[in-house]
């Protein structure tokens, strides 16, 4: 789980990742060059960055992937410039490095790469890099969309990795031991189950984004309450929800992952750093 993002405070990604970091309430930070320059002129006081020694750019493109567990590069076509020598330099310095052409991968395909990518790596200190916003317009919000989906999927992975990442057992007790029949009833056991900080993002959600959710909290809800072990009446309240008497254990997984969000959309809402 990220604990701490970090960039070069450019205009574009960079600038979109620590944005992002302070509406979520994580912890940001970064080198910057001397002068806190930047295309647009001086980086704002707001951003808790420090200065490197040197107001060239390579030197503080270099400290931050030296002070980070892993970076991800995003980009709008192939790399060039100072992104091309992020990933040259987390090369010689022996770091993970992701980088990501959203010309080329789909959103959701590239958020659960860089989730993966996250979690395979142990990484907690995030450096995030690509392009500027003068190269790319679209950059900045398309960073904010992909970090945002990463942390929502991030939330799930992290908060039930039991169920996620280890094989279902049919004799597993923790998973026995509770079987809802309705779809409320599921729903209500899930925000039991989620903290409240968590509850709040979730509810923060465009119904859109609940396809970022589907491939990991479905695998919870189909292990967890047995939709694929023989929880029937749980099925056949998916179904008449749905009214789809066809409708499979993804598809049953997903009407729960609608009804939980239709819930905390009532009843919790989002907190926005400004």
């Amino acid at each position: 789980m990220i604990k701490k993002i970090i960039s070069g405070a450019q205009t574009g990604a960079d600038r979109a990742a620590l944005d992002f970091a302070i509406n979520n309430d994580i912890p940001h930070g970064g080198w910057v060059p001397k002068g806190r320059k930047a295309e647009d002129g001086i980086i704002p006081e707001h951003y808790d960055v420090k200065e490197a020694p040197t107001s060239e750019y390579s030197r503080r493109t270099e400290l931050n992937v030296i002070d980070s567990d892993g970076t991800l590069i995003l980009s709008h076509g192939a790399l060039s410039g100072g992104s091309a020598l992020t990933e040259k330099l987390a090369q010689k310095h022996g770091k993970p490095c992701l980088y990501i052409n959203l010309n080329r991968k789909p959103e959701f395909q590239a958020t659960v790469d860089i989730t993966h990518w996250i979690n395979r790596n142990g990484i907690e200190v995030l450096n995030v890099a690509g392009s500027r916003a003068s190269h790319d317009p679209q950059i900045y919000v398309s960073t904010v969309s992909v970090l945002e989906a990463v942390l929502y999927l991030g939330i799930i992975e992290d908060k039930m990795p039991d169920f996620i990442n280890r094989p279902y057992e049919v004799d597993d007790s923790a998973i026995n031991k509770k079987n809802p029949e309705t779809v409320e009833q599921t729903v209500t056991q899930l925000i039991a189950e989620l903290p409240l900080k968590d509850k709040t993002r979730l509810a923060g959600m465009t119904e859109t984004d609940l396809s970022y959710l589907h491939p990991s909290l479905g695998v919870y809800i189909k292990t967890n309450y047995r939709i694929l072990n023989g929880n029937e009446k749980l099925m056949a309240s998916c179904r008449q929800v749905s009214k789809d008497r066809e409708l499979d254990a993804d598809g049953a997984a997903l009407v729960i992952i609608k009804k939980l969000w239709e819930r905390l959309k009532k009843t919790h809402r989002i907190r926005r750093v400004k």
